[in-house]
């Protein structure tokens, strides 16, 4: 049986999932690229929360998508990013590498 995260269950997060999906207008921004429209249910971390925590609330890490499509981004059962999601977290380098600077991190990625 799956733990459910209690950090999804926080009002920060809560709030942060509702304004991201409101700036994607409820819409899956994978399947929005090829011209189709499917909503969104699912509000995904780019770079992986068990990984990058300090990455959980920035706007720019968070990306709305339909199930199918969050479940294309990565494993269920491994968390292993796929190809899909990969060319995502290549799309956000730039502001990846941006926080990091700014807080004065380096990182195994700069």
């Amino acid at each position: 049986m799956k733990v459910k995260d209690p950090f999804y269950g926080t009002s920060k997060w809560k709030r942060k999932r509702e304004n991201v999906l409101r700036r994607d207008e409820y819409l899956c921004q994978e399947s929005k690229r090829y011209g189709k429209t499917e909503p969104a249910t699912t509000v995904h971390h780019i770079f992986p929360r068990e990984q990058y925590p300090e990455l959980q609330l920035e706007t720019w890490n968070l990306l709305s998508l339909s199930d199918r499509q969050h479940n294309a981004m990565h494993d269920r059962d491994s968390h292993e990013i796929t190809a899909l999601g990969q060319q995502w977290q290549d799309r956000r380098r730039d502001e990846f590498q941006k926080f990091y600077e700014q807080k004065g991190i380096r990182t195994s990625e700069s």
